[in-house]
């Protein structure tokens, strides 16, 4: 196959819906299957793509019943009024039926669109062991199939090369235990450009099978680097020796998008004859992307590589996507809730530690770990990583040398908390005012911060209360400058400094060059800001002491700032920095989606409009937001191309020796 992706308007941002879904059977009526085939494609809302379970027509429990032809015979009109129905709705549906092939019996996906049958693929691989014995029934698809079959009225493309393309999807179709082979017949499609993978299949349920059918299709997503959608057989069909759940999933590269309810679920009350579906989005550009990066995902040998016959479907779509499903994720790198929550924070801090605990064990005993404390999110995240790096490996606490250093920003409520917090961890703890330091600077660089004079009689008393009582509409960046290297000198004149600054700062550049830009590793390097509040706060509910727990929360929640200018003349942050750059969470969905997706301005500025933030932001905000992003990420390349050691946390990191490297000096006015 010489496919190349299609550009085109089919599928605005790339989005395909695709339902997989489970309707009543009636075993051995395959019209009756067929109505009811047609009452579950008008029940679950619109959707590009339906997906109908093996054997839908009829059902899979029909037994010795396969071999009448009372039963055959009305297959062809169940496709028909499936046919039929499907004029002028701009929509593929795939339905398995037993269809007879030169006097054989095969079980066959047919594939429906614009009213026409298009297209039929036969089931490879027949089990025939324990409850299953379709080999008494069926013979097998393969290579020497017939290349077109006649199929209600129609002659038909058929076999097991086929790929249907419909826009820039490439869809490719196998049957139930297609999958549960070494090599499915998806993977062999996959590599020959297929990026939806459909199963219609009929599983019956046993115990902690859903678990291993929720695998395979997950895994096969992920190998595949696509979408793969699957839609089982459910309770109407017999059960006089095994029952169906009506098992629906849908998964993207690794993830399960949608899934439905199921026989065996806990508190499953669903009536018999409901119909079961799980519908998704699938995002035919982000797989897109991800093939494009994975290069080992082309490195295929030459022996696996067959031929596939490609069939256009010219249908056009008759709705575009306006709201996706699932819900785009507002907080793409914030671990989600249930079960598994505790064990993914725990995971995050886990690497964290192992890459300090390697570089620890390279230096000398002697030499302290020293991090500078200030009160706010990323130094508070790094001291509870370091603590607990001492902890896991047997050392002592005492190594770590926590220095608090105010300035002319610094307010009583981020002091207290920095020293609290270093008490609470048993740490050793420093103190060092740099404003007297500060003044020093500013008079050998002949500077008057934010408009005042300093005179020899100038002492960092005056000079904080003329700083409150200035001007600061302006800034100064010297002011800022000269306190964050004096702190970055302290510190590093003191022992092995372990860098604060998360990855949210690194993309918009908000650091100081050689300042709180440099340590000598950084464990927060691909940390994000959104992700470090969350940490601390979860840190708070599951790890400490009610009093510890307060102090967290208090930091948690304190505004976000560097606190390098003079706060009010109330004593309060003045300096907030997502009032300067804007919000963080917006910064970190931009980031995710750049970085991790590739994706362009207008793709993320949609899916922006269609997550549920924290607050209800306006689309001014976001658009502004957007802007200052992408001016931000781009001219600040040159602080990420000399970052400290750090390890990668996430999928997304922005080390220039490892995920991302990128000229400092490119031009960003395409972006």
């Amino acid at each position: 196959m010489n496919e190349t992706n299609e550009s085109d308007d089919l599928f605005p941002h790339g989005l395909l819906r695709i339902t997989a879904a489970s309707p009543v059977v009636s075993v051995a009526n395959p019209i009756a299957c067929a109505e009811h085939c047609i009452d579950a494609i008008e029940a679950v809302g619109p959707s590009h793509i339906v997906l109908l379970p093996e054997l839908a027509l009829g059902g899979y429990t029909c037994g010795d019943l396969f071999g009448q032809d009372s039963l055959l015979s009305s297959v062809t009109e169940a496709i028909d009024r499936i046919r039929m129905h499907n004029r002028n709705r701009g929509q593929l549906v795939i339905v398995g039926a037993p269809i007879v092939v030169n006097d054989a019996l095969m079980n066959v996906a047919v594939a429906i669109a614009d009213g026409k049958v298009i297209a039929a693929v036969p089931k490879q691989y027949l089990p025939n062991y324990r409850e299953f014995y379709e080999a008494r029934h069926f013979v097998p698809g393969t290579r020497r199939s017939p290349y077109q079959v006649e199929i209600a009225g129609q002659t038909v493309d058929f076999g097991i090369d086929l790929i249907l393309a419909w826009g820039d999807a490439r869809i490719a179709i196998e049957i139930c235990e297609d999958l549960w082979i070494p090599i499915p017949p998806s993977s062999l499609a996959a590599i020959m450009g297929a990026n939806v993978l459909l199963n219609l299949s009929s599983s019956n349920e046993t115990i902690a099978k859903a678990a291993w059918r929720r695998d395979l299709v997950t895994s096969q997503s992920g190998r595949c680097i696509a979408a793969y959608a699957y839609a089982s057989s459910g309770p109407t069909e017999s059960t006089t020796d095994i029952v169906f759940g009506g098992h629906c999933l849908i998964a993207e590269n690794g993830r399960i998008l949608a899934q439905s309810g199921r026989v065996g679920d806990t508190g499953d009350d669903q009536p018999l004859e409901s119909i079961r579906f799980a519908s998704a989005d699938i995002d035919l550009q982000k797989i897109r992307h991800d093939r494009r990066i994975v290069n080992t995902w082309h490195q295929t040998p030459d022996h696996l590589r067959q031929d596939y016959r490609i069939l256009k479907i010219t249908t056009t779509p008759p709705f575009q996507i306006q709201s996706p499903i699932p819900a785009v994720d507002a907080a793409p790198f914030i671990p989600k809730g249930g079960e598994a929550l505790k064990d993914r924070c725990a995971e995050i801090l886990s690497i964290q530690s192992a890459g300090l605990a390697k570089r620890i064990s390279r230096l000398p005993h002697h030499l302290p770990l020293v991090i500078g404390i200030s009160g706010g999110l990323d130094s508070t995240l790094a001291l509870l990583v370091a603590a607990h790096t001492m902890d896991v490996n047997g050392w002592p606490r005492n190594r770590i040398l926590g220095m608090t250093m105010p300035g002319f920003g610094t307010t009583s409520p981020t002091q207290a908390n920095a020293v609290q917090l270093m008490l609470a961890m048993k740490i050793k703890r420093e103190t060092i005012d740099i404003r007297e330091l500060s003044i020093k600077m500013f008079r050998s660089l002949s500077h008057s911060p934010l408009g005042v004079s300093i005179t020899d009689q100038t002492d960092a008393s005056s000079l904080q209360t003329m700083l409150v009582q200035a001007d600061q509409t302006d800034g100064d960046l010297v002011l800022e400058n000269v306190q964050a290297r004096l702190r970055t000198l302290l510190l590093m004149s003191r022992g092995f400094v372990l860098g604060t600054g998360d990855m949210s700062e690194q993309a918009l550049g908000w650091c100081t060059y050689n300042a709180d830009h440099m340590s000598m590793y950084n464990v927060n390097t691909s940390i994000p800001k959104t992700l470090v509040r969350f940490l601390i706060r979860q840190a708070a509910t599951t790890q400490f002491d009610d009093d510890i727990a307060g102090l967290l929360r208090r930091i948690a929640d304190t505004a976000i700032s560097p606190e390098l200018l003079p706060p009010d003349v109330e004593g309060n942050i003045k300096q907030n920095t997502e009032d300067a750059v804007g919000p963080y969470e917006l910064h970190d969905f931009f980031l995710y989606h750049l970085i991790r997706n590739g994706f362009d301005r207008r793709k993320i500025l949609f899916l922006a409009k269609n997550a549920t933030f924290s607050v209800d932001y306006s689309l001014e905000v976001i658009e502004q937001t957007l802007e200052t992003f992408y001016r931000r990420f781009f001219a600040n390349q040159f602080k990420r191309s000399c970052v400290p050691d750090g390890p990668k946390v996430g999928s997304v990191s922005l080390s220039p020796r490892g995920d991302w490297r990128m000229p400092s000096d490119a031009d960003g006015r395409i972006f």
